[in-house]
C-alpha cells in the first residue's frame, strides 16, 4: 500500500476507535490531536525496524486497541495478528477491521500469548510489544513466536539501565541477541521513545512456554 493510502486508511482506523472510545474504554487518549501522535506517529517510529526484519507474518502483543498493530500492518503489508487477553477490546477491534475493509490481513487472538505460542510456534518474523511488561520478561515471552532469525521489536518509554542488564543476563537462554537500540523524540520534543531490538539466534535453552504468568511472575535469572 503506498504511504498516502496507508495514512488514510490508519486515520481512519483511529476515528473509529475513538468513535468507539465513546462509549467502550479502548483507550484512554481522547484527543485525536493527542492520538496522532500518542498512536498513530508513536506506533509508526518502529517501522524501520520492523521493515528490516525477514519477510514474513507479524505479531503485535499486549494490542490493546490495535497500536501499533494496525498502523504498523497497513504500512508494512504483513499479514497481522494483534494479540491481547481482553476479549471485548478483540471483538471491537476486529469488527472495526472487517469494517474497514482489512480483515484478510489483520486477524486477532484474544488469549494469552502463551497459549499461542503453543498453537503457532514459531511462526512469526516480527513482534512488537509496546509499554506491555520488562524486558525479561518480553525475551522470555516472544522467544518461542519466532522463527530463526526473526525480530522482538520493543517500544520503551522510560528503559532503566538495571532493566537492559536484567535482560541481558537471560537472553543467551531464550536464544535471543540484542541487535539495535535507536533513542526517538515525538514531534512534541518531549516525549521520548526507545526502540530495542532483539534477533533470535539460537533455540532456547530451556522449555518454552512457561506456564501462563511465570514470566512476569517469577522472570528467568541466569543459570549458575
Amino acid at each position: 500500500m503506498a504511504p498516502e493510502k496507508a495514512r488514510e486508511e490508519v486515520e481512519r482506523y483511529l476515528d473509529g476507535i475513538l468513535e468507539i472510545n465513546k462509549t467502550t474504554n479502548l483507550t484512554r487518549i481522547t484527543s485525536r490531536d493527542d492520538a496522532l501522535m500518542l498512536h498513530i506517529e508513536d506506533s509508526l517510529v518502529g517501522l524501520p525496524e520492523i521493515e528490516d526484519a525477514p519477510e514474513g507474518d507479524y505479531a503485535d502483543l499486549g494490542s490493546g486497541g490495535g497500536f501499533p498493530g494496525v498502523p504498523i500492518a497497513l504500512y508494512s503489508g504483513r499479514n497481522t495478528l494483534l494479540v491481547d487477553s481482553v476479549k471485548k477490546k478483540m471483538r471491537l477491534v476486529k469488527e472495526l477491521v472487517d469494517e474497514l475493509g482489512h480483515g484478510d490481513q489483520i486477524s486477532v487472538y484474544d488469549g494469552r500469548i502463551e497459549d499461542l505460542a503453543l498453537q503457532k510456534k514459531g511462526q512469526f518474523s516480527v513482534v512488537t510489544a509496546r509499554a506491555l511488561s520488562r524486558l525479561v520478561s518480553l525475551l522470555e515471552l516472544s522467544s518461542p513466536l519466532l522463527r530463526r532469525h526473526g525480530r522482538l521489536v520493543c517500544y520503551k518509554a522510560d528503559i532503566s539501565p538495571e532493566e537492559l542488564e536484567e535482560a541481558d543476563a537471560i537472553a543467551d537462554l531464550v536464544g535471543m541477541k540484542l541487535v539495535s537500540r535507536r533513542d526517538v523524540l515525538l514531534s512534541d520534543g518531549e516525549t521520548k521513545r526507545t526502540i530495542l531490538v532483539y534477533e533470535k539466534v539460537s533455540s532456547p535453552r530451556l522449555k518454552l512456554p512457561r506456564r501462563v504468568g511465570m514470566a512476569q511472575k517469577n522472570p528467568l535469572r541466569p543459570r549458575s
